[in-house]
């Protein structure tokens, strides 16, 4: 009975907390091209009394104050962030100036939503999805600037008031400034990813851990990227370069021969494809229907190879396409079909067999909408019971 109480009393004041900040959300039926001299009266004091309403549920040691001095800009950054944790949004490191010697002169740290978003040029109906809009021209910002003596910086500006719906609590743990994996966050990582223990059971039996996700620090996507990164970078250069000198060597000596690599934000190698002229000819004529399959692995990382297989008039395996791939993903299958038919000079299979992988059926209907896509275990079970009889 007292645990259902107090779990009423907590979702109570969460719901309190939240309508406390729906009040903070001045952008409603106002233009946003303003600075706080040009919002009335009436709304800058309910903004003010909102603003004083949250500040009151956070300890007062831990709301910036004019003067307040850091020994240095991480420290000063670290402050505000957590400030903005318990307020209720992310923060960004936005204009700073440096001394001729390149020391830091002053830097302002802003709300994520604050500027506003660039006017998109694509024509609207080129473009499959709209991001959600993120930027509201948000006033908050705190500002340090180096003091005299130069081994200080204090607050010189600090403006609470937000443009925008602030997150309550449960929520605030998702945005980006405040989502980190800590030492033993990556110890355990590499941990369970060397006992092969899968991205997503791992994150639930940490999250188990921690006492909740919203107590773990990080989200899925972060330990993918961690993993992604990490495994990519521990790549031995022989073997990287091993992979181009071979396929320079074969289109030095096949001008035909064909190859793609695609690189991460980092300009770290992700996934290769390749083909030579045989396997170009070979899908020309016979490349109406083809199989792809990525079952195998071929280093202990378990990248998957796949290929694009198919069948000639003599019933005979050929090979159109083969690729090493960094992940399975549906970003992955998209870069791939996407340079396979380049390759191919534009032509796409008229049927496709895979394991019908739910990513790889959301590149195909992506990348090859026209092409009929069929289950690999369909066609096995088919051949075994025409066998048997």
């Amino acid at each position: 009975m007292q645990l259902q109480q107090g779990l009423h009393n907590g979702a109570q004041l969460e719901e309190d907390d939240l309508q406390v900040r729906r009040k903070l959300d001045l952008g409603k039926g106002i233009d946003l091209n303003i600075s706080l001299d040009d919002i009335s009266t009436e709304e800058s004091n309910e903004n003010v009394a909102c603003v004083e309403s949250i500040h009151s549920r956070i300890r007062k040691e831990q709301i910036p104050v004019l003067g307040m001095e850091f020994e240095t800009e991480d420290k000063a950054y670290t402050f505000y962030n957590t400030y903005a944790f318990y307020f209720g949004f992310s923060v960004r490191k936005s204009k700073s100036h440096f001394f001729s010697n390149k020391k830091l002169r002053d830097r302002l740290f802003v709300c994520h939503a604050e500027g506003k978003r660039d006017v998109d040029t694509r024509d609207a109906a080129d473009v499959k999805s709209h991001r959600a809009e993120t930027r509201f021209e948000c006033l908050a910002r705190m500002k340090i600037s180096c003091v005299s003596n130069g081994d200080m910086y204090r607050v010189i500006e600090f403006i609470p008031n937000h443009t925008h719906v602030t997150s309550s609590p449960s929520k605030t743990h998702l945005f980006r400034s405040h989502r980190k994996m800590s030492a033993i966050n990556i110890a355990q990582a590499e941990m369970t990813d060397r006992s092969g223990i899968n991205p997503k059971e791992t994150v639930e039996f940490m999250s188990r851990q921690a006492g909740g996700r919203e107590h773990l620090g990080f989200i899925p996507l972060d330990y993918k990227n961690y993993l992604r990164t990490k495994q990519t970078r521990e790549m031995k250069t022989g073997d990287t370069g091993g992979v181009l000198e071979y396929l320079q060597k074969k289109k030095l000596t096949d001008p035909n021969f064909f190859y793609a690599i695609q690189v991460d934000k980092e300009d770290l190698i992700t996934n290769i494809f390749w083909a030579d002229a045989r396997m170009m000819v070979d899908y020309d004529y016979f490349g109406d229907v083809v199989c792809f399959d990525t079952t195998f692995r071929k280093n202990k990382e378990g990248r998957p190879f796949a290929m694009f297989v198919g069948v000639n008039h003599h019933k005979q395996s050929v090979i159109f396409g083969a690729a090493l791939l960094y992940d399975e993903t549906a970003e992955t299958f998209e870069w791939l079909f996407d340079i396979f038919a380049k390759t191919m000079s534009g032509k796409k299979p008229k049927s496709i067999f895979t394991d019908q992988d739910a990513a790889m059926a959301k590149a195909l209907a992506s990348e090859w909408p026209e092409t009929t896509h069929r289950n690999l275990a369909t066609v096995y079970m088919i051949t075994r019971r025409k066998k048997n009889l």
